[in-house]
């Protein structure tokens, strides 16, 4: 069969061999390296959308470079052997399945003679539609009755535009072969005209893309299912935030407590989010006066992110400052908080530090539940106050929590903060990079200076976690 064309014009010359062998052998290179890309992003993790999305757009890249190397390779072999309808030769075997053999099999081609009534397909074409290749080849007539019935009107349009109108044809639709298989062909076509410009045939190009159809699919839908997750991730932030901003103290700035009398804190405090994740923990500090005139100072910190760590923060924290009005010691109301996280409905671990400061005789009274001890600066220098018996909330049940007291002198300074605060990436864990800001505080006048400086030192550097820290200065 001649090389199909519009009779008024030349037939393309064939492009060198040596310019299609250098392009196969690129095409072929970059499908390596684009396949060691695609096994390097195996998903582990079958329910993280994010890898979903990775390796599908992997195994699309690799299924244009094939389609690619497809057609240099049909550009290289030349026109295809076409078979008429009449007196075609009979093949032995079934036709190869159009995902395996060759590079060339999913692409084919027909030509459809008005004249003649002929119809003469490529070998490739019959193996798309799964026919043996001794079988007539489909007539325009026929062609609708293996296509989807949704597809059907698309094809009768495309037929119709290029045989009256003259128009090239340009269209995917869906064929269920004889096996059963449901497959996407996308076909390109234009009308052969004579030399008066009539009609004479049509010819056209099909190819099988059902794979890279999937692929696709499979694109758009992981990349969906990214963009439900981001979505949900944003909506689960707002909302922690929020239950975050309600349960903390609404105080900004310096707090006086008690507000009457000698002997008072000077007390400031700060959260500080993390810099490595967008998700907000159960970080906790707080600060208020009981009804006997002393003063409950408290952190601590829940495992875990989101709405769940802030929800069981925020039911820690209330417990925490119920039991402290009540009168409750620190070391007595670390063991009723084990029991309450031991019990909840969603269990997780946690630490904490209760801290009740007497202004009448200056006594500090405390307790904590495997967390930092607070920190003690007194006099241009710091020191961890020796922590009592504890161990973290929710680790173990029917546990004793000590409770130890230390005495406080007008101008200390007291720094209770949570792990996250130190635990940074270019630094261990450990309270020195804090005690080496003794020299600051000596200088300071306010709480607020107090914790400007710790802002100053920590908050412009990556951590792992949230932190808070929450300073009390002791006043004359």
């Amino acid at each position: 069969m001649p090389s199909p064309h519009f009779a008024d014009r030349p037939a393309p010359q064939p492009p060198a061999h040596d310019a299609v062998d250098a392009l196969i052998d690129r095409t072929r290179r970059l499908r390596g390296d684009v396949d060691a890309v695609r096994r390097d992003a195996v998903v582990i993790d079958e329910d993280d959308p994010q890898l979903r999305w990775q390796r599908a757009l992997c195994e699309l890249a690799v299924h244009h470079l094939d389609n690619l190397d497809e057609h240099l390779g049909q550009l290289k072999a030349g026109l295809p052997t076409h078979r008429a309808g009449h007196g075609a030769p009979e093949s032995a075997g079934t036709p190869e399945d159009p995902r395996s053999g060759s590079l060339l099999n999913r692409v084919g081609s027909a030509e459809w003679n008005l004249l003649t009534d002929e119809v003469s397909w490529s070998d490739e074409l019959y193996g798309i539609f799964g026919r043996p290749h001794g079988s007539p080849p489909l007539s325009l007539d026929d062609m609708p009755s293996v296509l989807l019935a949704d597809d059907q009107p698309l094809l009768t349009a495309m037929v119709t535009g290029c045989l009256v109108d003259g128009r090239p044809m340009d269209g995917e639709f869906r064929i269920v072969r004889p096996d059963g298989r449901t497959r996407t062909l996308h076909m390109t076509g234009e009308p052969v005209l004579d030399a008066q410009g009539c009609t004479a045939s049509m010819w056209a190009v099909l190819r099988d893309v059902s794979e890279l159809r999937r692929s696709e699919q499979a694109v758009s839908s992981s990349r969906a299912s990214v963009r439900r997750e981001e979505h949900i991730e944003r909506a689960e932030h707002r909302m922690a935030v929020e239950l975050q901003e309600t349960v903390l103290p609404p105080w900004r700035g310096s707090l006086r407590l008690p507000q009457q009398g000698p002997g008072a804190l000077d007390i400031a405090a700060h959260y500080l989010p993390s810099t490595s994740s967008g998700l907000i923990g159960g970080d906790w500090y707080d600060a208020m006066e009981l009804p006997d005139g002393r003063t409950l100072l408290t952190v601590g910190d829940l495992t875990g992110h989101g709405i769940p760590a802030t929800s069981a923060m925020a039911m820690m924290l209330g417990a925490l400052r119920g039991m402290a009005v009540a009168g409750i010691e620190p070391g007595a109301l670390m063991g009723h908080l084990n029991q309450l996280l031991e019990s909840s409905m969603q269990p997780a671990l946690g630490s904490a530090l209760c801290c009740r400061f007497d202004p009448d005789g200056s006594i500090l009274s405390w307790a904590q539940a495997g967390h930092p001890a607070p920190l003690l600066f007194r006099e241009g220098s710091g020191r961890p106050l020796p922590p009592p018996d504890g161990v973290l909330l929710g680790a173990s049940s029917k546990v004793a929590f000590e409770q130890d007291e230390v005495r406080l002198f007008p101008g200390d300074v007291l720094v209770l903060h949570t792990d996250g605060l130190t635990r940074r990436s270019d630094r261990g864990a450990g309270p020195e990079a804090l005690l080496a800001l003794a020299p600051r505080f000596a200088r300071a006048r306010t709480a607020q200076e107090c914790v400007r400086s710790v802002v100053e030192e920590f908050g412009g550097t990556e951590r792992m976690d949230d932190a808070c820290v929450l300073v009390a200065r002791v006043g004359a």
